[in-house]
């Protein structure tokens, strides 16, 4: 995972997205394309916005916003995720906790909208945009539940079925920098180009993009270690069932050799086990081999 600079980015990156977004009459153009809906106004919260949250899975970079007695969360999605479905589940029950307090009754949740946009067609149809909502399936009743999920596909090509600004700006946002905002008849979209290149001369939000890199380059690398921590002991655990199967099929399992075997994780000992557990004519012997 290499280190990358302001400079280089796109709309489509995380970081630039979201600092896009946080000027509030962006985010408001971008909600009511993205829903399709008049919002009279929009406050995004800064504070659970390009930041690093310790609580959360890893560094979250979103957008979060509030009007119209409506919640926002509003994401970019550059590569496919299987769990991506899933995820929505996440960001939902985060806004019902921010938005409900102790003393509230649940008729003060929001209308949440959570919004996933993906340089990617998430589901395969070819529609620029896949709005779920929960219903009943044995009457298609609406749970009105006032969960909304949202995908927006930059891959879509159903035009003729969604607003041509909603497609402008998939298709600018699904571009990067390869086609010139000049080049759009949108003058929505010429702003958000305007804004990247704001942020771009922003020596504040270099800094800030420096600290999130470093960052995501340290949860990268602890990842790794993880990752490779997780594969030697899912290893270690493996070699352990095989040996315990042997010993077991050769009638060589009693208290002692099960609990040798309990009590060794090195993978070399593991492996001189497995071979001894074949060769050898019985526990006794086995245990012998190994100082038992």
């Amino acid at each position: 995972m290499g280190k990358r600079t302001l400079q280089q980015l796109t709309i489509k990156d995380n970081f630039m997205f979201t600092a896009v977004m946080m000027d509030e009459a962006n985010c408001l153009r971008f909600l009511e394309r993205a829903l399709d809906m008049q919002i009279d106004h929009v406050v995004v919260d800064k504070e659970k916005s390009l930041i690093y949250h310790p609580d959360y899975h890893g560094i979250r970079l979103d957008v979060y916003a509030k009007g119209n007695s409506k919640a926002f969360n509003i994401e970019m999605q550059i590569q496919p995720k299987h769990n991506l479905p899933r995820r929505t589940r996440y960001y939902h029950d985060q806004i019902d906790m921010s938005e409900l307090q102790p003393s509230e009754g649940y008729e003060a949740l929001p209308e949440a909208y959570v919004i996933f946009v993906c340089d990617f067609d998430p589901f395969g149809d070819k529609k620029y945009r896949y709005t779920f909502e929960e219903i009943c399936k044995e009457t298609n009743r609406p749970l009105q539940n006032g969960r909304h999920t949202i995908f927006l596909s930059t891959k879509g090509m159903n035009r003729s079925e969604v607003p041509e600004e909603l497609v402008e700006l998939l298709n600018y946002i699904g571009a990067g920098e390869s086609v010139s905002s000049e080049n759009y008849s949108d003058p929505y979209v010429r702003q958000l180009q305007k804004s990247v290149n704001d942020t771009k001369k922003s020596r504040k939000m270099e800094e800030r993009f420096m600290m999130i890199e470093e960052l995501m380059q340290e949860e990268y690398q602890a990842g790794k270690a993880e990752g490779r921590e997780e594969g030697i002991a899912a290893g270690v655990d493996a070699l352990k069932a095989v040996v315990l199967e042997v010993l077991d099929m050769r009638n060589m399992l009693t208290d002692t050799t099960k609990y040798l075997l309990e009590h060794t994780s090195d993978m070399e000992t593991l492996k001189k086990m497995s071979h001894t557990a074949i060769s050898c004519r019985n526990a006794e012997e086995f245990l012998k081999q190994f100082n038992a």
